[in-house]
Order: structure tokens, then C-alpha cells, then sequence
């Protein structure tokens, strides 16, 4: 079972927080998106360009279950929640919601190759936050709010996860 499951809309900052738990834990970190890559042997880029987002969405579930059973900090991708078998499998998990403002969202959207985002970030991160919110809230044990240094989140994220073992 993965120690701790970070879920939450692109550009949050799942694999930023996940890599310095980790660190922290002293336990291995696992970005799905790059697990994805190396499992599958396409990006997610080129599985969605190719495949389309159904296709890529059952290659997704594979790889999560995957994870899942490592002793791990997992980051997962932005929309892994829209999966009804992965939500079923996220509840079984320590999985927290991580989210930020669109104000601290938006700048990072434009650093990578998102293909679902298309040509308005703004408007499409808008409306993945309406549809998603439910999805992040019913995987999740813990909700936490990311406009806060990366210290403060990873003092947060130990306090919950203590309590957790308690």
C-alpha cells in the first residue's frame, strides 16, 4: 500500500510536494505520469494524441494499480479521478487533495505539453475544477490547501499521516 497518494488538478503541484515528502520519508517517489511512460512505453502526450483520452484512461488504471501496491509517495495524474475503478482503488489509500488557487495554477500550465488543456488553460482548468472537485473529494481523506511554502505543506502532510498511525 503507497505510504501517501496525492491527487489534484494539473499544475498543482502533486510531483513538487510528492518528490519532497518523499525525500523526507526516506521512501521512494513515483510520478504517474513518468511511470506511465516507462510501463507503457509512450508519454502521456503521445497516448493521448494517439489513442485518444478513453484509451489512455484504461492504460492509466493499469498503471495506478501498479503503484498502489508499492511502499511509495505516489503523485498521480490531474485526471485519474474521472476513472470510476480508480476512485474505488484511491479510497482504499491515504489519499490527499492537494489543491491551489488559479492564481498559482495558471503560470505552471504553461510549462509543460498538456494536451487536454488546449488552447484556453484558464477556461479549461475552470471547468476541470467544477467537474473534478467532487471526484478529489470523494478518493480523499485529506483536502489541503497548496498556497503555502513547500515546508509548511510537507509539515502539514506529516502531521496528517502521523495521526494517521496514531
Amino acid at each position: 500500500m503507497a505510504r501517501v497518494v496525492f491527487v489534484g488538478l494539473p499544475g498543482v503541484g502533486k510531483s513538487t510536494l510528492g518528490a519532497a515528502l518523499a525525500q523526507r520519508l526516506h521512501l521512494p517517489f513515483v510520478d504517474a505520469d513518468q511511470a506511465f511512460s516507462e510501463q507503457q512505453g509512450l508519454s502521456v502526450q503521445e497516448s493521448l494524441r494517439s489513442e485518444g483520452e478513453g484509451a489512455f484512461r484504461r492504460r492509466e488504471l493499469a498503471v495506478l494499480e501498479s503503484l498502489l501496491t508499492l511502499e511509495a509517495v505516489v503523485a498521480t495524474g490531474g485526471g485519474v479521478v474521472t476513472t470510476p475503478q480508480a476512485r474505488v482503488l484511491l479510497r482504499s489509500q491515504p489519499t490527499c487533495w492537494i489543491d491551489a488557487s488559479d492564481e498559482v495554477i495558471l503560470p505552471r500550465l504553461g510549462e509543460g505539453d498538456r494536451p487536454l488543456l488546449g488552447t484556453d488553460p484558464g477556461e479549461v482548468l475552470a471547468r476541470l475544477r467544477t467537474d473534478r472537485a467532487p471526484l478529489y473529494r470523494e478518493v480523499s481523506r485529506w483536502k489541503i490547501d497548496a498556497n503555502r511554502s513547500i515546508e509548511e505543506l510537507i509539515d502539514e502532510v506529516m502531521g496528517l499521516l502521523g495521526a494517521l498511525r496514531a
